[in-house]
């Protein structure tokens, strides 16, 4: 049997009004289930990788909806804690994505949050699983979250478990008297893989970047990549392979593009460019999935960074929080537009 990816974090609503108020008359608010990693495993299931989520909620009658929901997307709950009094919250207006300034969390006291060192059997935990996944927003949370990672990674190292990072960075939620980079690094050693962008890279790991100004020319961010990349490999040796993603706003379009650094070479995907996109939030997920998908499976690096990408990118055209597309339909898409 194919050892399951676990992904950790903590599982949210959205609660998405939109940006001119008219919910306050229509009395209707969209609301979707999410979560960083929570995205990545829900994608992994639909791509036939073997998938299961690990997170905190309270033992309530929604959160066995919740439960039940993910699981008829064939994610494993088994390891759902149950655990305080309430699911955590974030409100962001449709169209706009997580570094929005107007985004409202409201997850202080959730479930998750309450979490604490030495409450889990990591071991037990790791039964069965062959990858672990968690994104810079568990140890952004609080310190005792933070604490908890450590101890997770800890018990997967021992036990030869490969771990990939997410450095999303999330402004207001590093609020307990702790830089990311005094937290990160730290973490940061034990992963395979590492994920996020050249901004990301310095301010949670310390890694210095040119100008932005320079940053605007594509060949001179992909210079820039390639050095962020080696350096990460230099400063956390147990990191195999490091994925940057590029992604520009243009109005209510994008260009979009992306890197992935592995046994000393780099690979650079196929560049997007869409008008107009309806939704940003969850597509670095999706790329997050796509990397692990291909890296679980041994394929090739330059299929792997193509397949991500498209993957992420087709993402900004689906209303909810995860992908909804298949590996079928990514890949033709991608054959497509090659």
């Amino acid at each position: 049997m194919l050892k399951k990816v676990l992904c950790f974090g903590e599982l949210l609503l959205r609660i998405c009004p939109d940006p001119a108020g008219k919910w306050l008359n229509s009395n209707l608010i969209p609301a979707y289930i999410g979560g960083a990693e929570l995205n990545v495993a829900t994608a992994l299931a639909l791509w036939d990788i073997p998938s299961a989520y690990l997170t905190a909620l309270p033992d309530n009658e929604m959160s066995k909806q919740i439960k039940t929901y993910l699981e008829e997307k064939r994610i494993d709950t088994t390891r759902f804690l149950d655990e305080g009094d309430r699911i955590g919250l974030y409100y962001l207006a449709m169209g706009t994505d997580m570094k929005n300034a107007e985004v409202i969390y409201d997850r202080q006291h959730s479930s998750f949050s309450g979490l604490k060192k030495h409450a889990i059997d990591w071991e037990q935990i790791f039964e069965g699983i062959g990858w672990f996944h968690f994104s810079a927003i568990c140890p952004a949370i609080n310190k005792e979250i933070a604490e908890v990672c450590k101890e997770a990674l800890l018990v997967a190292e021992k036990m030869g478990i490969s771990v990939s990072l997410d450095l999303n960075y999330r402004q207001k939620l590093w609020k307990y008297g702790k830089a990311p980079v005094e937290i990160m690094k730290n973490l940061a050693v034990y992963c395979r893989l590492i994920m996020g962008n050249i901004w990301a890279a310095e301010l949670m790991l310390g890694i210095p970047k040119a100008d932005d100004f320079m940053l605007k020319h594509k060949d001179f961010c992909i210079q820039q990549a390639e050095k962020t990349s080696l350096a990460i490999q230099q400063d956390f040796p147990a990191c195999e392979a490091v994925a940057n993603t590029f992604r520009f706003d243009h109005g209510e379009g994008i260009q979009y593009y992306t890197t992935l650094y592995t046994k000393n070479q780099l690979y650079s995907s196929k560049e997007y460019n869409a008008e107009k996109v309806i939704n940003k939030v969850g597509s670095g997920d999706c790329y997050m999935a796509g990397l692990i998908y291909g890296f679980y499976q041994n394929h090739p690096a330059q299929e792997i960074v193509e397949f991500a990408t498209a993957a992420a990118y087709y993402k900004l055209f689906t209303p909810g929080d995860s992908t909804a597309m298949n590996v079928a339909q990514i890949t033709a898409h991608l054959n497509q537009s090659l």
